[in-house]
């Protein structure tokens, strides 16, 4: 299944401790006028800036949940995109490239300042969800600064971030922030039973450890052939370093037919070559791990780490080549490049 519009996900665990500091925020009626919700994508900071969102809008909770029946009225407009004291902003489509813009555009950031400065038109909150806040450009960064400088009354912002270390210090400084960490395997088994319910347990299992705590990374791997993906990964680093170049161009044409088929090898090459460094210096690696970081000095494993990340980012930013460089990254990995 896909994964859930955070907009319409009346569903939220692992994150009681961010839900018992808003609450106490709400109740002690200390409601700071930014929050910046940040953490690992995929995690569920989206789905509790909604939840955030929607409980501001109806009203004090008597429980100790952020909780909302999905049949208020409240939850299905703010679901549509239809309430009329809340406004989104995030990464749009453009008319013109048809396709997404790769930045908030400026001018949806000043769109904000008339939202935010009328009378709240149901007598409670005006709420704005920046989702993805990293992708601010410069412009827009400086607008919405400009906002949080002088916040009008009533009026509340909550900014969603994956990268908190890309935006302005001069945000970051204004903004109560909310850290939310990787949910445990706990949770990860509960969400996706309900999630993913037609794989087995053994496959579920299998999307916990890829995921690292992300149930969004989890569904996405399950979306996009992630476990054939990871198997592929597996074979790939256990055969390390007698890979020959054809091997490349086979994975090459198998990923091809997948359009995130690239950014899943090249995430989970990364998170393998992570995993079995961490493990080796704590001294729990398997013995694939083990033979692996032992083809090289440890140090050595981060300058491949971080030549397959500029690898990745400068391919899809730029639109190149993605077999070739496939190749260039088992090249990486095989200490030929």
């Amino acid at each position: 299944m896909p994964s859930p519009d955070p907009r319409a996900n009346p569903i939220l665990l692992g994150h009681r401790e961010a839900e018992a500091t808003i609450l106490d925020a709400m109740r002690a009626g200390r409601m700071h006028h930014a929050w910046l919700i940040t953490g690992p994508e995929g995690i569920g900071k989206a789905t509790l800036a909604y939840r955030f969102a929607r409980r501001l809008l109806a009203g004090q909770p008597k429980e100790d949940s952020l909780a909302l029946d999905p049949g208020n009225p409240v939850f299905r407009r703010v679901a549509a995109g239809s309430h009329a004291d809340m406004k989104t902003i995030e990464l749009a489509f453009n008319e013109k490239t048809r396709r997404m813009r790769t930045e908030i555009a400026v001018d949806d950031v000043r769109k904000l300042n008339g939202f935010m400065a009328l009378t709240p038109a149901e007598g409670g909150w005006r709420v704005v969800v920046v989702d993805g806040a990293e992708e601010l450009n410069a412009s827009s960064a400086n607008a919405l600064l400009k906002i949080l400088e002088e916040p009008p009354p009533r009026a509340i912002l909550l900014l969603v971030c994956s990268a908190p270390g890309r935006l302005l210090p001069t945000i970051r400084s204004r903004c109560r922030r909310l850290r939310l960490s990787p949910l445990d395997d706990e949770a990860m088994g509960q969400l996706l039973a309900g999630y993913l319910p037609q794989l087995g347990a053994d496959e579920r299992g299998r999307l916990i450890t890829l995921a690292e705590g992300s149930p969004g990374r989890a569904i996405m791997l399950a979306e996009d052939e992630g476990l054939k993906i990871a198997a592929l990964v597996d074979k790939l680093l256990s055969d390390m370093p007698g890979v020959p170049m054809s091997r490349g161009y086979e994975i090459a044409d198998f990923l091809g037919r997948s359009e995130t088929g690239f950014s899943t090898f090249m995430d989970l090459v990364r998170a393998g070559v992570a995993a079995a460094v961490r493990e080796s210096v704590r001294g729990r690696a398997d013995p694939e791990q083990a033979r692996l970081v032992a083809l090289r000095p440890l140090d050595a494993w981060g300058e491949v780490w971080a030549g397959l990340t500029k690898l990745q980012d400068e391919t899809e930013r730029f639109a190149l080549d993605k077999r070739q460089a496939i190749v260039a990254g088992i090249g990486m990995l095989s200490g030929e490049a």
